[in-house]
């Protein structure tokens, strides 16, 4: 009898990005598989795989990475006990098994890591990404309620790009008049400074708390900005920070673990939610670790996973993937920047998130907006918790592409859902929605033409 030899297990950094489908930042990485023949056979290695190796062998080295440290230190070896015996692709079909609801996919979150939900994802076709995270909904609170099922928020995005006030409450008074700003009403300043963050603050709490509207406002300048505004009494309501999947790429946006707990204690001290405490908003994308260089040979999308466990450990209201923003080195085309949403959301529900997405291109990029409304579909009907409101879905101060207020809408009617429940009832008690929830016409939206807000914006 012979006894052949038995091929080596590839390395899970290799396997993981030989397996992913093909995007332009993993080729630009030098880790893409060269062919489709290479990637099916890795994908089908990588279904062969044990759950368990992912705790075995850490992708990064747990000596060097916190974020390593957080993902293995934090895994709950209970919740993970019922899959425990899995493979990746044993772990699939479990995922995708009627039996298996929501309550049983919350179950075992904890016991879920970025890679092993990463390495599911590979393995999966887009209508497997929809079902799984259709199952899966996670709700977050602070001044109103977000991601209960029938409902779909917008982030009202009121960008200008010299920070003018009267643009900015121009845009906010667009959006509200079409039913946007439940998710938050959310500024990136043109200027990352206290001063500016202040004015811009003092500007969103001045109309949220003057006119009683359900939400809650957020600037989104650099996180130490935002804690220094907080020690000098600025008003804020949620803190804002990027992150990304390893120590080093959070190192390049002057962050880590600690000061984004210092972050969230600061926003906690200041008690200004009303129906909940989840006070952090954190944005993410893929190919954010290659453009720091701080890839360490893992292929983009897993290390967008990793950058979600970092989310996780700070119960977030809104975690949003910026999914075509970074451009078309890292997701060439409508095509790529269609699985990459939809995988983020996937990875990101499962791990326990209230998954956005800013369904974004850049004017570079080999897509339109048909694609994006593709995207935006696919995702309301995989139950994304919110999308971007932007004034003709066209920012003028980071000159990209993204979802108009009437995009919102659009999706709402096809799907049947609403705004948050607060903000629902809002709307129709200053008279623009009508007793069946729809949008008011113009002419309809008599109610509102007496309401302050329009009067301040006058």
């Amino acid at each position: 009898m012979f006894n052949l030899p038995v091929a080596a297990p590839t390395p899970l950094p290799r396997l993981l990005a030989l397996a992913s489908p093909a995007r332009s930042g993993d080729q630009l990485a030098g880790v893409a598989a060269e062919s489709r023949e290479q990637r099916v056979r890795a994908q089908q290695e990588l279904a062969d795989t044990p759950l368990s190796r992912f705790l075995e062998e850490p992708l990064v080295p747990y000596e060097s990475d916190e974020v390593t440290r957080l993902i293995l230190d934090s895994h709950d070896p209970v919740a993970f006990a019922p899959i425990r015996s899995l493979s990746v692709g044993q772990f699939r079909e479990w995922l995708l098994d009627f039996a298996t609801d929501g309550a049983r996919i919350e179950a075992v979150s904890a016991g879920l890591t970025p890679e092993m939900v990463a390495a599911a994802s590979k393995i999966m076709a887009n209508q497997d990404l929809i079902l799984v995270a259709s199952k899966r909904r996670v709700v977050t609170r602070f001044r109103n309620t977000l991601g209960q099922p029938g409902t779909l928020a917008v982030r009202l995005q009121p960008n200008h790009p010299t920070d003018d006030p009267k643009g900015i409450v121009a845009a906010i008074l667009d959006g509200l008049l079409l039913g946007a700003g439940d998710a938050v009403i959310g500024i990136n300043p043109a200027t990352d400074s206290v001063r500016s963050l202040e004015v811009l603050s003092r500007l969103l709490d001045d109309l949220i708390q003057g006119h009683g509207i359900p939400t809650q406002g957020c600037v989104l300048g650099h996180v130490t900005t935002q804690i220094r505004a907080i020690e000098a009494g600025v008003p804020i309501d949620l803190v804002f920070q990027s992150i990304a999947g390893t120590e080093a790429a959070n190192a390049s946006f002057g962050v880590h673990l600690g000061l984004l707990r210092e972050a969230q204690q600061a926003a906690l001290s200041q008690n200004r939610g009303t129906v909940g405490r989840n006070v952090m908003y954190f944005e993410t994308g893929q190919g954010s670790c290659l453009s720091a260089n701080a890839h360490h040979g893992i292929d983009q999308q897993t290390l967008e996973a990793r950058a979600y466990a970092v989310a996780r450990a700070f119960d977030p209201f809104l975690v949003n993937t910026v999914v075509g923003f970074i451009g078309p080195e890292y997701l060439a085309d409508g095509k790529q920047i269609l699985r990459a949403g939809l995988e983020d959301h996937f990875c990101g529900k499962l791990l326990g998130l209230p998954m956005g997405c800013d369904v974004c291109y850049t004017n570079h990029a080999e897509a339109d907006q048909d694609d994006m409304d593709a995207l935006l579909t696919l995702l309301a009907v995989a139950g994304v918790n919110y999308v971007m409101g932007v004034p003709g879905a066209d920012d003028v101060m980071l000159s990209y592409q993204s979802t108009s207020f009437h995009d919102a809408w659009y999706i709402r009617q096809v799907l049947g859902l609403r705004p948050a429940p607060e903000f629902d009832a809002w709307l129709a008690r200053v008279g623009l929605l009508d007793d069946a929830g729809r949008l008011r016409s113009p002419s309809d939206r008599l109610p509102f033409t007496r309401h302050a807000l329009l009067e301040d914006a006058r």
